[in-house]
């Protein structure tokens, strides 16, 4: 119905901002481009910055595809939450300091372009699901680590959003009740210690108590600069003390995932994110941790895998939210 249409995806993140081109029924992504949020410099830089991103890719891809001046037909965005999806709005990101922010709307003004929101790890499920690696699956958990950690569920074919589109929290499921403090407030959540952050403090932690490691020679000493992706290439380097957090993150995420398995059964758990480099020093312990801790059944049943789509999983989901919402079922 749509053919020669795309839909601008765009996936807001805590770190990185991605948009591009997603043709209507799917396929090569055009004019994709990325720069940091940095949201320490406030809400409204992210969206301009957003908004230059969008307008930059509509000229790209236009010159890329030879496309029609008026190839878009909307924006999807894809942003930390939880939010509103019938408002468009944020309610709350602790991970860009935003509250009660009107920002499908703000977008779509900015642009002259309709637009849909959804969550972003609900996008980079659905992106996964569409395209990547849940490929004709009917039931798939995503767990996204980043910033933070999100979480998206494909319930028979379809996004299950929750009564208050607050479903998939994952990041925000206790696992130690009096554990480390989260950026939202409560204690022991597991993006307290699975997320790119938690790994990387973790990491430092270790560090400044004596640990030997590669890590500090690759910062050239400065503790801080240590990132999750930093402890995924020391582990490719052969750095031992990297393994030992790696393998301990599985643990934390494999209790997760085991949660989440003996609780919806799904066919597949796809794991996104940077710290999925790592490979089997992180699917190696986490699948072991799932086994010593879901129901046998389900667990044998269940597929842990890594994403195909890398970045532009959250950009395809997120151009999917609109054309779902506008025109039906993908």
């Amino acid at each position: 119905m749509e053919d020669g249409r795309y839909i601008i995806g765009v996936d807001l993140g805590g770190t990185s901002i991605n948009v591009g081109a997603v043709p209507f029924e799917g396929g090569t992504v055009l004019g994709m481009r990325s720069l940091p949020t940095e949201p320490h410099h406030g809400a409204k830089f992210v969206v301009d910055r957003m908004v230059g991103l969008i307008q930059d890719v509509i000229r790209d891809a236009r010159r890329e595809g030879d496309l029609a001046a008026d190839f878009a037909l909307g924006i999807g965005l894809g942003s930390p939450g939880p939010l509103d999806r019938a408002s468009g709005t944020v309610i709350e990101t602790p991970n860009l300091g935003w509250r009660n922010f009107p920002l499908r709307d703000l977008i779509a003004n900015a642009v002259g372009l309709e637009a849909e929101l959804d969550n972003d790890a609900n996008a980079a499920t659905l992106g996964e699901w569409w395209q990547g690696a849940g490929r004709g699956v009917r039931s798939l958990v995503g767990v996204t680590l980043g910033t933070g950690i999100g979480g998206g569920l494909i319930l028979d074919g379809e996004v299950y959003h929750g009564v208050s589109d607050a479903a998939a929290e994952i990041g925000h499921m206790t696992i130690d009740s009096t554990g480390r403090k989260c950026n939202c407030g409560n204690y022991g959540c597991l993006e307290a210690y699975a997320s790119g952050p938690a790994i990387a403090a973790r990491a430092r932690e270790g560090l400044e108590a004596g640990a030997p490691s590669l890590l500090p020679e690759m910062v050239a000493g400065d503790l801080e600069q240590i990132t999750a992706a930093t402890v995924s290439e020391a582990i490719v380097a052969g750095d031992v003390y990297a393994a030992d957090v790696m393998r301990e993150t599985a643990k934390f995420l494999g209790t997760g995932v085991a949660n989440l398995i003996n609780l919806l059964n799904p066919e597949m758990i796809v794991i996104s994110g940077g710290v999925t480099r790592a490979g089997d020093h992180l699917f190696e312990p986490l699948r072991s941790e799932v086994r010593k801790r879901a129901f046998r059944e389900a667990a044998e049943s269940c597929r842990i895998v890594a994403n195909e789509l890398g970045d532009m999983a959250g950009v395809i989901g997120a151009a999917a939210t609109f054309r779902i919402v506008r025109y039906g079922p993908l």
